[in-house]
């Protein structure tokens, strides 16, 4: 069991060294300011380069909670379980962690007002089968969705780290996923979440609460003046005080690279 165990450090020793890094004081500086523990990655899609805060915890996995949704609305469409983004998953009419959950709403809704129980459905839809095969092909985190198909994401045992968040993305805004691209498009699409002069911001935040502490993420990418980043944030919180400091951090850090 011993030798196990080193074989295992030393293959994730390996990982850390092999992954071209570049540390950003600037990014630490704001995450102490903020009292904040975490992580902050950015990526230039088309590279092999990594920078930002806190290598090694960018490089540990945690449940992906709601940032999964962007991978679940890929494997939604792509095995017909949906027919497009806007079609109407209706409100059963039980209450909801959100009023704004409560009524009749698309995927293109659902993922801005991240609808737990819509992608709920949509999972119950999939299978468990096509689930398992559809995250495997996708090479999400570490591939794992237990016998739940509709709480892997949420309490595990599927997990994911940044860096690989931001591989994922850069997969995704090049169509490079097995997926169509018209169904990429489609994802892309209702990502976005603020755009100005010669950039766009995309995006997808989530809280995962199955640990100890809890971890809130903010992914996405930024496309500016012909060239994209893909960046994921991941911090513990301590409760829904803490929620806002995902998109204020991952800005924040974003806007020290010159991005936005």
């Amino acid at each position: 069991m011993k030798r196990i165990i080193c074989g295992l450090l030393l293959v994730l020793a390996g990982q850390v060294q092999a992954i071209d890094w570049r540390d950003s004081p600037a990014v630490a500086e704001a995450f102490a300011r903020a009292g904040v523990t975490g992580t902050f990655v950015l990526h230039e899609v088309g590279s092999e380069r990594w920078q930002g805060h806190n290598r090694q915890r960018a490089l540990t996995r945690y449940s992906p909670a709601s940032t999964f949704k962007l991978a679940h609305t890929l494997i939604g469409l792509d095995t017909g379980a949906v027919s497009s983004v806007d079609e109407v998953f209706p409100y059963d009419g039980k209450p909801k962690f959100l009023k704004s959950w409560e009524k009749d709403m698309g995927l293109r809704e659902a993922l801005k007002v991240s609808n737990v129980s819509v992608y709920q459905a949509l999972a119950r839809r999939i299978g468990l089968s096509r689930m398992r095969g559809r995250v495997g092909a996708l090479d999400y985190g570490n591939g794992q969705i237990g016998s739940q198909v509709d709480q892997f994401w949420l309490r595990g045992p599927l997990a994911i780290s940044a860096v690989e968040q931001t591989r994922f993305l850069a997969r995704l805004v090049q169509d490079g996923l097995p997926v169509t691209p018209a169904i990429q498009a489609q994802v892309r699409d209702i990502s976005l979440l603020e755009q100005g002069p010669g950039w766009r911001l995309y995006g997808k935040t989530g809280w995962a609460t199955s640990g100890d502490p809890d971890v809130g993420w903010w992914v996405g990418w930024v496309e500016q003046q012909g060239k994209r980043y893909s960046f994921a944030l991941n911090i513990d919180t301590h409760g829904e005080a803490d929620l806002p400091k995902r998109i204020e951090l991952g800005k924040a850090s974003l806007r020290l690279f010159k991005l936005l």
